[in-house]
């Protein structure tokens, strides 16, 4: 699994002109998802990810947790993370999961990320989406499970 991770001030997704997701303050995950990918992946994405310190303490320094300051997650499913640019001009999808394995890791990926007491909001899996955010900081990063 491949998860871009952006701090966010906030965040929200339309799809055909209506909002179906938003959030305040948190995380924006894009989750991609490859054919190799299991349960090992989700668990260990989900954990990494609410317990990131990339929030600023009284110090300004990045020492808190998603789950320390009450933030909440914009979850939108990115099969493109897994295109592969390097021939042609054509990005090649042939690392991306197939839809029935992505969407059931997508799904128990955000179950999971619920667990931990987070709220989170969804796209619609395999829709055409808009999606907009505001990126605080900017911080941004890429957090992968293999």
């Amino acid at each position: 699994m491949r998860v871009v991770v952006q701090r966010t001030k906030q965040a929200s997704v339309a799809v055909d002109g209506k909002t179906v997701g938003a959030i305040d303050f948190g995380f924006m995950l894009l989750v991609g998802i490859t054919h190799e990918d299991t349960v090992d992946d989700v668990a260990f994405l989900t954990d990494k990810i609410v317990n990131l310190r990339i929030f600023e303490d009284e110090n300004e320094k990045m020492n808190l947790s998603l789950l320390d300051v009450g933030g909440q997650i914009l979850s939108i499913s990115q099969f493109t993370l897994y295109g592969d640019c390097r021939k042609g001009r054509r990005p090649n999808f042939m690392s991306a999961a197939k839809p029935e394995l992505a969407e059931r890791l997508y799904d128990l990926f955000n179950e999971k990320l619920r667990e931990k007491g987070i709220k989170v909001e969804t796209g619609i899996f395999g829709a055409m989406m808009d999606v907009q955010l505001i990126n605080h900081g900017p911080v941004t990063l890429i957090v992968e499970s293999k």
